[in-house]
């Protein structure tokens, strides 16, 4: 799957195809994002709607916080590592929480490598739903892009390194959410191969349907998500955390709802300017997944 979050730009749903799936066909629309649009403080300086502006390093302290109507989380200035990134389940149609403050990662790091802090002023740039945070150091700089929706392709991380070495990043799920083998991507229905370069419909699946890691939780039938790699390679994968290597330029993201479930071609290699987006097709299957999660189902 591609995910680009492009700001501003709104979608159109469309009835998918849902099989053995815990909630109706709706993906992800402009809806997922009304009323969204996030508030950075970094230090002393506040910073929301729509802007574009660099907060200078003298003026960095303490941890940033980013604050938006459907989702919320934290940046350590010096690494970029994201903790307590939640969805806040205000009210909202397509909500995939059922109302209740989810805390989904506890915390997203890269491994910078010793002494490889950023240190850089800090470039914040937001357009309605959508956000950028971008700092760099000597040797390395991290990205954030991250959209303030209920669902879809919702956020990134970016790294680049001078050397253009790569750069590992490190998921690890908050408590009660958990890694699963989905098991409706190991017994898909029979759906032929959609033609190459379309017509794709729900009633042909783009590619050959193939294992796939979700997580989700216990709490609501609706919450899943996946992690979402370009460029990347993982290395590591427990029931509560995965670690990815990271080509310099490459982006790990996360896709939260009806489109981590979906049967859509994968991205493409990309190592710079990649971008992700909350995306809705429509025209693809999504395959859904079970709820409660099976035991046997469900990562040690």
């Amino acid at each position: 799957m591609i995910e680009r979050i492009s700001f501003g730009k709104r979608v159109v749903a469309a009835t998918a195809l849902v099989i053995a799936t815990a909630w109706p066909a709706a993906a992800a629309s402009s809806a997922g994002c009304e009323g969204g649009g996030f508030t950075v403080v970094i230090g002393s300086v506040t910073i929301s709607g729509n802007t574009a502006t660099s907060v200078a390093a003298s003026s960095v302290s303490g941890t940033i916080t980013v604050r938006g109507r459907y989702v919320e989380f934290d940046v350590d200035p010096a690494t970029f590592e994201v903790t307590n990134y939640a969805l806040t389940g205000a009210p909202n149609p397509l909500d995939i929480t059922g109302g209740v403050h989810t805390v989904v990662f506890a915390s997203k790091s890269a491994d910078l490598g010793a002494g490889n802090a950023l240190t850089g002023p800090v470039a914040v740039s937001s357009k309605d739903e959508g956000l950028e945070l971008s700092r760099a150091g000597a040797a390395v700089s991290m990205k954030i892009q991250a959209n303030d929706c209920t669902s879809g392709g919702i956020f990134q991380m970016e790294p680049a390194r001078a050397d253009g070495g790569t750069i590992d990043i490190t998921h690890r799920l908050a408590a009660g959410v958990f890694y699963f083998d989905n098991p409706n991507f190991r017994n898909p229905p029979q759906l032929p191969l959609c033609p190459s370069g379309g017509p794709f419909t729900p009633a042909c699946t783009p590619v050959p349907i193939t294992p796939r890691i979700n997580f989700a939780n216990d709490v609501s039938p609706k919450f899943v998500g996946r992690d979402s790699p370009q460029s990347a390679t993982k290395l590591t994968q427990t029931g509560s955390v995965t670690t990815w290597r990271v080509s310099s330029g490459g982006r790990l993201g996360g896709v939260m709802g009806e489109d981590a479930v979906e049967v859509a071609p994968p991205a493409k290699p990309c190592t710079s300017h990649c971008q992700a987006q909350d995306q809705v097709r429509g025209r693809f299957p999504v395959l859904g997944f079970p709820f409660p999660v099976p035991a046997a189902s469900r990562l040690p």
